[in-house]
């Protein structure tokens, strides 16, 4: 596994820094890709408690959120989610499978909230001002945190986390995950023009690792929820795609937020 994670991170890791670096519509798509297998992924697991979301709706507006940020309507991400809510309520009225009705149409609404309203944050960070430098810095001190606490937790790692979510996640692999998250924070600020100071940045760096394993820790909660050990095997050494996105849905959105509301202290 370690051999296949390796071999994915060399090939994926170039690819990824051009697509940020050339920006639209190439890191729109990006997204797109990958919020539309998260979601096919997320709602097969239902399968596994024997529930039926509306999965093609459920996908259609996962991917319209992610485009959301490009429309200049500024109501558009509240007429999707309440547009996602009526339709599908009335679609149940007319499937034959009544009886989980309430659990098919929360399944159905969860994904469209986490993983397309969640991701969408990606695309309007990357629309912002410095918004290239912002996603640079955002993912790659995200995965130096999700990296270290691999790595730490499986060479030194003794102490469980959270055991009856995640057995393999030991204290020490977080806190490895935390530090190397603020190395690697203050790390991009030297080398990336970022809208915070020093301080700031490592700080945040810290933010970044605390709610990346969180989104780690809530995905293993899913999955282990509806029985399945990956959301797919579709990338080789790493799971599903949905196992690669976990700690990014939260990451986004801590930073873009975190951006949004700098720029407003700062403004006069």
């Amino acid at each position: 596994m370690l051999r296949q994670r390796i071999i994915t991170a060399t090939i994926g890791i170039p690819l990824l820094i051009a697509i940020i670096w050339f920006g639209e519509p190439w890191f729109t798509l990006l997204v797109f890709v990958m919020a539309g297998l998260g979601s096919f992924e997320f709602y097969r697991m239902a399968s596994h408690l024997k529930i039926q979301p509306i999965t093609y709706l459920g996908i259609a507006w996962v991917l319209l959120l992610i485009l959301s940020p490009h429309c200049s309507y500024p109501a558009m991400t509240p007429f999707l989610i309440t547009s996602a809510i009526i339709i599908s309520l009335i679609w149940l009225l007319f499937r034959p499978q009544r009886e989980q009705a309430f659990d098919s149409w929360a399944w159905t609404m969860a994904g469209i909230l986490y993983i397309g309203w969640m991701l969408s944050h990606w695309v309007s960070l990357r629309n912002l001002e410095l918004g290239k430098e912002l996603v640079f810095w955002a993912m790659f001190t995200t995965f130096a945190s999700d990296t270290s606490a691999f790595f730490v937790g499986r060479t030194w790692g003794k102490q469980p986390l959270v055991p009856s979510i995640s057995p393999g996640k030991t204290w020490e692999g977080a806190i490895g995950g935390l530090l190397a998250s603020i190395i690697a924070s203050i790390i991009l600020r030297i080398i990336f023009t970022l809208p915070f100071n020093y301080w700031q940045t490592a700080l945040l760096g810290g933010v970044i690792s605390v709610f990346a394993q969180l989104g780690d820790l809530i995905e293993s909660l899913l999955k282990r929820n509806a029985g399945a050990k990956d959301a797919s095997k579709l990338i080789p050494g790493h799971g599903g795609m949905l196992d690669r996105l976990d700690s990014l849905i939260f990451t986004g959105v801590v930073v873009y937020y975190c951006v949004v509301l700098a720029t407003l202290w700062s403004t006069p």
